[in-house]
């Protein structure tokens, strides 16, 4: 079992920046990997991007590609999400998700955190 809570979500102006981050509890947080997701009003949830074990790997959705950054530090079991260049088309609530296992859905998920991007 992993817990995992995000932070550092809030408002800010297109064209600015934010950085989320996803501690999680547990041991074993390195054996995790980890991903970003968000859900806009009155849309499903995507993907955002995700992070081998080892951090050595990472993958974005296109609509992100070039902006956003996906980090962690195992030692400090927390998993980063940089945000550049904001547009208002990234306002939603992001989640963070962890799996142990290449393929499989993801099997622990965060609270949320609100991100608005005014125009």
């Amino acid at each position: 079992q992993v817990q995992l809570v995000e932070s550092g979500g809030g408002l800010v102006q297109a064209g600015g920046s934010l950085r989320l981050s996803c501690a999680a509890s547990g041991r074993t947080f390195s054996s995790y990997t980890m991903g970003w997701f968000r859900r806009a009003p009155g849309k499903e949830r995507e993907f955002v991007a995700a992070i081998r074990r080892s951090g050595g790997s990472t993958s974005y959705a296109d609509s992100v590609k070039g902006r956003f950054t996906i980090s962690r530090d195992n030692a400090k079991n927390t998993v980063y999400l940089q945000m550049n260049s904001l547009k208002p088309e990234d306002t939603a609530v992001y989640y963070c998700a962890a799996k142990t296992v290449v393929g499989s859905p993801y099997a622990y998920w965060g609270q949320g955190t609100q991100v608005t991007v005014s125009s």
